[in-house]
């Protein structure tokens, strides 16, 4: 984020740098009123009215802070147009003798903060101890403060309205951040990536530079030694230069040369001291911060450590590690580590020594850790090899740190014990001891280890512990060892003694003795495609490699064993818990999948059985009375099922679980054939269930209330009829007229089955029933029998029909083909029709007019029939019928109502006809329609088909084993 946000701008002539916030991913809005933190700011106002003084420094900081550009007042419109919008409270704090504005962005309102919304970033810059260990390494010592680091770096503007702070002298005024302020979580991180990735813009040309930006400052401060003055005042100047290039304003210098600094308005450098209080024996009393120190000799050594706090300004230690003349690459340097412990405390202290061929040597001090003992009682070798650990790791630290070349590493001892754990393997001890010394092994080399007894052991003074009197005179603590000074030979060496190791810490060994079985390797079950593959594979494995890679098989002894060592491969996978429990004889756990068998092991084969109920049956196989259990998702179970409905030619699931079952007792069977049979082509080829989609709304032809009978019509021919003409006979043909509203119908006779003979069949349709607005017809190709020849006939004249029936502005259409439902209607008074005249005729031939008689009165019964429930309470209205519309009564053998003369005059008469047609209507919308709400078929909509979705076709017209197989390539999203 950094990398890629941060660019520079140019501030006031200065090139300065703009780093984003790094805030959390997924970015969350942060929105908090003027309100929230009014309140903290009355609180603020209250304390300054207290405090004129406090008040006064209050109101410079924050004109400072605007003077300086590093915040910009807005107006309240300003602040409306933001997205976002988070007010800081503040307050002053008093520091140092310094009286400074602190920020608080970790302010909390409604859940949320802004310091919770950031992330603090990598540790970009080195430690503090690498750069002070660094800072010691030459004699000429520089040091500088960049001015408000994190004021010199500017914000983005999306991010300055989550840093506004409200401030008064009357109203209160808006005011903005435009850099990076104090208090944020990210601002450290962003203000050293902002420093360090302006310094190495210029790492071809000044890389020197670049490694003291990256490796000698601390956040802000930059300390830093060269050998000699004329390089220290180089860099001096040319980091003052380079870090000015990118707005960082290098200052507040200080050297220990002053000519080095003496041309620049150097101001010196403040130190701060670091104390260690020593309160072991105090937090072992429990006492409070408040309590009286009991008892009186805890008292008393706590009162004369406090008398000796003043005389820590006398304490000093050369900074730089080697003298003048030692300070050249080819003097040598040693590291030097000594560590001892006590029952309180255990540490170690490293120092330099130095030499030059001419044989001058120093010895400086470097660096010391200390650690206060475990309340828990460690034995003295364990303290011991503690203090060793922390040696090993300064020693780590050091030669990480420094830049100075070291030649070689010592660390002394004084424990033998220790010494002794280091020489063997960390394996053989406990975990303390053995984790410890594996740890100091990796760190170090266990030659670097050298014995020194107590008396010249600096690091003694870390347990035993020194007055200030003791360290502010010369003190080997500070001064070095006598015998460093002198030649490696004259170093102390361990004493020609027996060291007994600890045997309370070497761990027991335990022998145990192992017989090796070879057992035959099976193979996996999700490897193979089918059972006998498997079991083949099985029978090979049986005789070693030789027989496995020939393709000889094995006898039915082989086939046997191979079937029993899968099964009780697949149980052992299964059912572990249950396997272990059988052979030994105790039960199984009481929430088993096997609980409800009753299960047995079967000593002779080795596998788990049902015990089941049928103990008695002696008339049935073992395999039927006790099966072999197995779990519905083991490999070999899917291979099982698989080879039994292949086997069976891959009948119902019913079918295949019963085969199963005279063998294995499948846990949850039905559900596992049932789940392997919906993926086998083959079941889904004879047993799978067309695609049903949901009942489609009905169309608006079914629709056309309030308009004529036959509005919306549908016409489909039927036959052909035998007739008497004359003594011969001959075919006459039915045409049915279906209004697609209000189920009205109208016969009539065709002689022939031509376009001609239609025609005119609807031109005495027209005359007595009125001009449609649209004729359906049926267009499908699944007509069989007799009635093939007249569809295929009435399908050739459509054509012409529609040509014909468009210059008379009636609509013709067509159902799409393969859809007889979209004929539904009128193909069930077809129905009606032929069973009628199927009672009446019985196979006779009859003259035409005979024929079209019957046709007619065919036509009157159908359309009395009721639209809906008929009720059987005489109060209930009667039920509409077509005939009500078509004749104004409901049945054409009811006699017609009789009107009065004086009715039938005028507009009564336009009234009669408008009311019969309005009774009707009333009673379709009623009593009818609402009927035509429920779907009595295709409730649901089924699965939808996706494209590349291999289906199978189902034509009526072939056998079930010749329907085609088709690939979904586009899938069309239709009204219905």
């Amino acid at each position: 984020m950094l990398q890629n946000s941060t660019i520079r701008v140019n501030v006031d002539g200065v090139q300065r740098y703009t780093t984003p916030l790094l805030r959390r991913t997924p970015v969350s809005s942060l929105h908090a009123e003027k309100d929230a933190v009014l309140s903290s700011l009355r609180s603020t106002e209250r304390r300054l009215a207290l405090d004129p003084e406090m008040a006064k420094a209050y109101c410079t900081e924050i004109q400072k802070l605007e003077v300086a550009g590093y915040v910009t007042k807005i107006t309240a419109e300003e602040a409306d147009k933001s997205t976002e919008s988070w007010y800081i409270p503040h307050h002053v704090v008093h520091h140092n003798g310094k009286n400074r504005i602190v920020f608080n962005c970790s302010f909390q309102h409604q859940g949320q903060s802004l310091n919770s919304q950031l992330l603090p970033g990598p540790t970009l810059g080195p430690s503090l101890l690498g750069v002070l260990l660094r800072f010691r390494q030459h004699a000429v010592a520089i040091s500088g403060d960049i001015k408000g680091v994190f004021h010199q770096v500017r914000l983005l503007p999306k991010d300055k309205p989550v840093l506004r702070f409200l401030w008064r002298d009357k109203e209160h005024d808006i005011y903005e951040w435009q850099v990076l302020p104090f208090g944020t979580t990210c601002s450290p991180c962003c203000a050293i990536f902002a420093l360090q990735h302006h310094a190495q813009g210029h790492k071809s040309d000044m890389p020197e530079l670049v490694n003291i930006v990256e490796n000698s400052f601390y956040v802000d401060n930059c300390l830093y030694s060269t050998p000699t003055a004329d390089e220290a005042k180089d860099v001096v100047d040319r980091l003052r230069q380079l870090l000015a290039e990118g707005g960082f304003d290098l200052r507040q210098w200080a050297c220990n040369v002053p000519s080095v600094i003496q041309h620049l308005p150097a101001e010196a450098l403040s130190t701060n001291s670091e104390r260690w209080l020593t309160k072991a024996n105090l937090w072992k009393q429990n006492l409070g911060w408040d309590d009286l120190i009991e008892p009186a000799h805890l008292r008393d050594k706590w009162l004369t450590w406090v008398r000796e706090i003043p005389n820590l300004l006398q304490l000093q230690f050369p900074r730089v590690y080697t003298p003048d003349w030692t300070d050249n690459p080819s003097a040598t340097r040693e590291l030097h580590i000594f560590c001892d412990a006590s029952e309180r405390a255990y540490g170690s202290v490293a120092y330099l020594r130095t030499s030059d061929d001419q044989g001058h040597v120093s010895v400086t001090f470097v660096l010391a850790r200390s650690r206060v003992a475990p309340r828990k009682c460690l034995s003295m070798p364990r303290l011991e090899l503690s203090a060793a650990l922390t040696g090993a790791q300064l020693a780590q630290v050091i030669q990480t740190e420094l830049t100075l070349p070291i030649n070689s590493v010592t660390l002394w001892s004084d424990s033998t014990t220790v010494l002794y754990w280091l020489t063997a393997e960390s394996c053989r001890y406990k975990v303390f001891v053995g984790a410890r010394v594996a740890e100091i092994q990796t760190l170090t080399d266990t030659a670097e280890w050298r014995y020194v007894d107590s008396a010249h052991n600096p690091a003694d003074h870390i347990t035993r512990g020194l007055t200030l009197a003791e360290l502010i005179g010369p003190h080997q603590w500070s001064s070095g060892l006598a015998f460093l000074l002198k030649s490696a030979d004259q170093w102390p060496s361990i004493p020609m003694i027996e060291v007994e190791p600890e045997l309370s810490e070497l761990k027991k060994a335990a022998f145990v003795s192992t017989i090796s079985v070879n057992k035959p390797s099976l193979p996996d079950p999700n490897q193979f495609s089918t059972w006998q593959d498997l079991i083949q594979a099985t029978v090979r494995s049986l005789h070693g490699a030789a027989a496995a890679d020939s393709d000889s098989s094995g006898d039915a002894a082989d086939y046997i064993e191979a079937e029993k060592l899968l099964l009780a491969q697949a149980q052992n996978d299964s059912f572990p818990l249950e396997v272990k429990a059988l052979k030994t004889g105790q039960s199984i756990p009481t929430d088993s999948l096997l609980s409800s068998l009753a299960p047995e092991f079967d000593e002779a084969t080795g596998l788990i059985r049902e015990g089941g109920r049928l103990h008695w049956a002696d008339n049935l196989d073992l395999e039927a009375i006790h099966p072999i259990a197995l779990d519905p998702g083991h490999p070999v179970t899917k291979l099982l099922i698989k080879e039994t409905d292949q086997r069976l030619l891959h009948p119902g699931s019913e079918r295949v679980l019963a085969e199963l079952r005279r063998q294995y007792w499948v846990l949850r069977g039905r559900e596992a054939i049932r789940k392997y049979q919906h993926t086998c082509r083959d079941c889904q080829f004879w047993h799978a269930k067309p695609q049903t989609p949901q009942m489609a709304d009905l169309p608006s032809s079914r629709l056309q209330l309030y308009k004529p009978p036959f509005y919306s019509t549908g016409v489909d021919c039927f036959g052909p009829f035998a007739v008497k003409v004359g003594r011969r006979q001959e075919k006459r043909w039915g045409v049915l007229y279906k209004c697609m509203t209000t189920r009205c119908v109208h016969l009539d006779l065709l002689d022939q089955l031509d376009t001609d003979a239609f025609l005119l069949s609807l031109r005495r349709f027209i005359a007595r029933r009125g001009k449609p607005m649209e004729l359906l017809c049926d267009n499908g190709t699944n007509f069989v029998g007799g009635d093939r020849e007249l569809r295929e006939t009435f399908n050739a004249m459509a054509p012409k029909h529609q040509e014909l029936l468009a210059e008379q502005r009636i609509r013709f259409r067509f159902n799409p083909p393969s859809a007889p439902h979209f004929g539904g209607t009128w193909e069930r008074e077809v129905k009606s029709v032929k069973s009628a005249l199927r009672v009446i005729l019985r196979e006779q031939s009859v003259p035409e007019p005979v024929l079209q008689t019957l046709l007619v009165e065919v036509e009157g019964i159908l359309n009395s029939k009721p639209l809906g429930y008929v009720s059987s309470d005489v109060a209930d209205l009667d039920p509409v019928t077509p005939n009500l519309l078509l004749m104004g009564r409901r049945d054409a053998s009811l006699p017609q109502v009789l009107y009065d003369s004086n009715n039938l005059l005028g507009r009564r008469r336009w009234r009669h006809s408008q009311v019969l047609a309005d009774n009707f209507w009333t009673a379709f919308i009623r009593h009818h329609l609402p009927s035509l709400q429920d779907r009595q078929k295709w409730r649901k909509d089924g699965k939808e088909l996706t494209v590349g979705q291999v289906v199978l076709i189902i034509d009526p017209q072939l056998p079930h084993a010749l329907w085609p197989v088709g690939t979904v390539t586009e899938t069309l999203a239709g009204a219905d």
